[in-house]
Formats: C-alpha cells, sequence, structure tokens
C-alpha cells in the first residue's frame, strides 16, 4: 500500500499566508492605539471603586473589578491573538454596556453620581474601543477577500 506525504496544516500556504496578514495588521498604529487603549480602559475599570471612592459598596466594587479584568484580558491581547479579535471584541462590548447599566443593575444601594458617571463614561469608552477592534477584524477580513470587496456567492437561477 502506497502512502502519500502530507505536510503538516501549519506549513499550509494558505495558513500561514493568513498568519502573515494577522501579523501585519496587528502591527499597525490603529491595532496598537486599540490595545493600548483598551489595557488602560480595563485597568481604570477593575480600579475605579478605589480611584473613585465608591469601594464601600462592594457590589459594585466587585462587578467593576472582574468587569475590568475581563475586558483587559478580552482585548490585551490583540497583538498576540489577532485573528480571534472579531469575537472577543463583541464580548468586549457587551462587557462595555454592562458597565454603562451595571449601577442599576447590581444588588444593593449602589446608583450614586460618583459610581454612575465612572461607569457610564468607562463603559461608552470601552464599548466604542470594542468596536474599533471588531472593524478592525472586519476590515481585514474584507481585505483577505480582496482589494476590499467580499466574495459573492453565485446565485442558483
Amino acid at each position: 500500500m502506497a502512502s502519500t506525504h502530507r505536510a503538516p496544516i501549519e506549513e499550509h500556504p494558505d495558513l500561514m499566508d493568513l498568519r502573515a496578514r494577522h501579523d501585519r495588521a496587528a502591527a499597525t498604529p490603529r491595532a496598537q492605539m486599540v490595545e493600548a487603549l483598551a489595557l488602560l480602559t480595563g485597568l481604570y475599570l477593575a480600579a475605579s471603586p478605589w480611584i473613585v471612592g465608591f469601594n464601600g459598596f462592594t457590589t459594585l466594587a466587585v462587578t467593576n473589578l472582574i468587569a475590568g479584568i475581563a475586558y483587559m484580558l478580552l482585548l490585551g491581547g490583540l497583538g498576540n491573538s489577532y485573528e480571534r479579535t472579531h469575537s472577543m471584541a463583541w464580548a468586549a462590548a457587551a462587557i462595555g454596556i454592562w458597565t454603562c447599566v451595571a449601577p442599576w443593575v447590581v444588588a444593593g444601594d449602589v446608583a450614586h453620581t460618583r459610581s454612575i458617571t465612572s461607569n457610564l463614561i468607562t463603559g461608552v469608552i470601552a464599548t466604542l474601543l470594542a468596536l474599533a477592534a471588531a472593524s478592525a477584524a472586519r476590515d481585514n477580513a474584507t481585505d483577505r477577500n480582496g482589494a476590499g470587496t467580499r466574495r459573492s456567492v453565485p446565485s442558483t437561477h
């Protein structure tokens, strides 16, 4: 029985080209700026109860700490895993929206001016950064299909 030698999938030319494109996209100034601002936003969100002074509200403080760490983990590694940015960016956008509504949703008397203002501003910034990351991932996927146009599916008519 004759056997054929197949190269590992990691050496497939299309996969290697895809990885090279992701590396180039992650090296753009826009991607680096979004990643840096996302890290700062997540860090601020995690530390905001102690920075702004609503750390006495334990439910919102813990919520912000967890959401900030999760946000940093999702968008902080754009350069390392740019090919998965699209799905991670949508999850980060959900965290940004959650941050906006958290002062009214979490249990306890946490809705005070400082916490509301901090969460609204941080949530809006987090959501916008996540949408920018999703847009960059979409633009990169569109470019892969050829000069900014999407592949069309042939009609069956």
